[in-house]
């Protein structure tokens, strides 16, 4: 059944028109289109199929253009819906954010982040930065989440995250970073292992053994795998998993070798009896960086956390990685 909530419009000019558009109608839109069925999107939505129809149509005579193309699977796009997608998506998250931060002021907090972060940021610098940040700005809230780099990409581009921290490494085009930490990465082994007796090893002397890694979308797989290829060998791994705790364990009990950020295993080597070998590579030096969409639109919150955060850096050094 189609319920238009009252008051719910955008207004956009185009050919010299004021066209209100009607949120709710530009939200249905967007689930027709991830849907590539009006069928599905109708049943996603608890609606019937006449009612997101309509809406649809609705919009077509608006734009003065088709949306969608019908075909025996569902539906198509055409270049006019490619078009109102991509605007739609940018109002529907542009409303979402507006939201968040009326509410926060509602409720007594000044400012609200989204952060999405990869393990490594995580695990050893990002908790004692965000601590330090709350403690000079006791009103901003936070949602954080843990995240491959790719992922995190993907979040930041598409505005559901409004920062990132990844690695070096990990493509970030069209998008702006500053430098935030560096990171050393190290051989674990168990304690009993031949290598435990070595203070650092090449990557190379290390690849006929089994390893505990992590999963294949993130960035460290990608650079463990790149390096063993680089010098004509396969990353053997055993086991992938994404908790640098669990891998530790694994670790521990034979299962494999791995290789973690130094600052993150000193927790478990006595507890779990491993040792950690120096690798001898520049590679295992690596750097985290912000990332964002633009720095200079950004909120002053958000303006605020990123200037703490890079605090070692100039926030001027913020690059595009397109440029």
């Amino acid at each position: 059944m189609d319920q238009r909530p009252q008051g719910t419009h955008a207004s956009l000019s185009t050919r010299n028109q004021r066209v209100r558009y009607d949120i709710t109608s530009l939200d249905l839109f967007i689930t027709v289109a991830e849907e590539r069925n009006l069928t599905h999107a109708a049943r996603r939505r608890h609606l019937a199929v006449s009612a997101i129809s309509k809406r649809i149509s609705e919009l077509e005579a608006q734009v003065g253009s088709s949306l969608l193309i019908r075909n025996a699977r569902g539906v198509d796009l055409t270049p006019a819906g490619q078009s109102l997608l991509f605007y739609a998506r940018q109002v529907k998250q542009t409303l979402e954010q507006l939201d968040h931060e009326l509410g926060d002021y509602a409720t007594g907090v000044k400012g609200h982040v989204r952060i999405h972060a990869i393990t490594s940021a995580l695990s050893q610098f990002l908790p004692d930065d965000v601590s330090r940040f709350v403690a000079l700005y006791p009103q901003i809230k936070f949602d954080i989440e843990e995240r491959v780099g790719s992922a995190v990409i993907r979040a930041v581009a598409d505005g559901r995250a409004d920062l990132g921290i990844i690695a070096a490494q990990t493509p970030a085009q069209g998008l702006e970073t500053l430098p935030y930490r560096d990171d050393e990465l190290t051989l674990v082994v168990p304690g009993g292992h031949p290598l435990a007796a070595r203070e650092s090893v090449r990557f190379k002397q290390v690849l006929a053994h089994e390893f505990v890694g992590p999963h294949l979308e993130s960035s460290m797989h990608t650079l463990l795998t790149d390096e063993a290829q680089k010098l004509g060998r396969a990353l053997k791994l055993r086991i992938r998993i994404s908790s640098f705790d669990c891998m530790c364990r694994m670790v521990s009990t034979g299962l494999g070798l791995a290789v973690l950020p130094r600052s993150v295993i000193n927790q478990y080597l006595r507890s779990h009896r491993l040792k950690a070998v120096t690798l001898d590579e520049p590679w295992a030096r690596r750097s985290l960086l912000l990332v964002c969409k633009k720095y200079d639109t950004a909120s002053p919150t958000l303006k605020a956390l990123i200037e703490h955060l890079g605090h070692r850096h100039d926030t001027r050094a913020f690059s595009d990685r397109e440029r």
